[in-house]
This record gives C-alpha cells, sequence and structure tokens, in this order.
C-alpha cells in the first residue's frame, strides 16, 4: 500500500488548522500531521524567508513519514515562493498526492481570524503584510476551494479524496 501526501495551504485565517485538524481525525492513526508554524515558530524558532531550516526539515520529515508507512498531511501557509520548490520535489516522491488551496478573500479570512482564540497574537496590519493572492503552486492535482463550501464540505472533500479507491 503506497503512502499518500495531502497538503492543505491558503492565507493566515483560511481555516487550514481548522480542516486540517478535522480530516487528521477523519483519517486515523497512521496519518503523520505536520503544521509548518509548529515546525517554524515552536521547534525551530525560524523567520519564514526564504532558504529558512524548516524547509529541509519538512522535506525529511515528510520523507521519514512515507518510509515509516505514514499518510503525511502538511498544513501552512506555505508560501510558493518560498516553499514551493520543497514541495514540488516531495509531491514526485509519493504515488498519490492531493494539494487543496484555501482561496479565501481576505476580508472573510480577516473575520474568521477575529473569531477565534490567537487573534490578539497578530491582527489584520500583519495579515495585508502576509497577504498573498491566489498563491497557486500550479500542480496538476491542485484544487483550489473557495469560500462557497463550508467546513463541513471541504472536510468532506479532502477525506474522500484520500480514502477513494485508486485502479
Amino acid at each position: 500500500m503506497s503512502q499518500k501526501l495531502i497538503i492543505i495551504r491558503g492565507n493566515s485565517g483560511s481555516g487550514k488548522s481548522t480542516i486540517a485538524h478535522r480530516v487528521r481525525e477523519e483519517l486515523g492513526d497512521k496519518v503523520m500531521f505536520m503544521q509548518q508554524d509548529v515546525l517554524r515558530r515552536d521547534i525551530l524558532k525560524a523567520k519564514d524567508k526564504e532558504g529558512n531550516p524548516v524547509i529541509g526539515l519538512i522535506e525529511q520529515l515528510a520523507m521519514y513519514g512515507k518510509n515509516n508507512g505514514y499518510d503525511v498531511l502538511l498544513e501552512g501557509i506555505l508560501s510558493s515562493n518560498k516553499y514551493g520548490d520543497m514541495l514540488r520535489v516531495i509531491l514526485t516522491q509519493f504515488e498519490e498526492s492531493h494539494v487543496y488551496y484555501l482561496d479565501i478573500p481576505f476580508n472573510e479570512t480577516l473575520r474568521r481570524h477575529n473569531a477565534r482564540s490567537k487573534n490578539n497574537d497578530f491582527g489584520e496590519v500583519e495579515m495585508r503584510e502576509w497577504w498573498r493572492d491566489e498563491d497557486f503552486l500550479r500542480v496538476d492535482n491542485e484544487k483550489i476551494l473557495n469560500e462557497s463550501l463550508s467546513e463541513d464540505e471541504l472536510v468532506e472533500i479532502i477525506v474522500n479524496d484520500a480514502t477513494a479507491v485508486r485502479s
């Protein structure tokens, strides 16, 4: 059985973490869950700039998961200009991969951010500074998901894709 790579990307406040946590719960125990923010801020305390050390760490951890029988779920902003080359490399290492970009308008991400518990960590000014419009990876299997889909619908799409039987 081949391992799957699932990548959930989008701007800050788009709902990536919420969706990824729910997807992991649905998929079960053999899923290695990697969050860019945890790796970058908590483990390495690295600035999110080109060439930062978390880029290599994500690649190594993804391969560790694959080589040890785990499906790998990666969640984060993962901007294409900083992480795109590495993401394209690891996508080639998995027989099955799914890439999702949560394409949510800025005002909606700001509304979502203001409703969450860590809304005091940063605000609108920082979110505008970090904002990247349509930051797609432009890979064949990328699905662009927008604000018309509910949280439940987003989770259902990702879980159904990940559990579909491939012929």
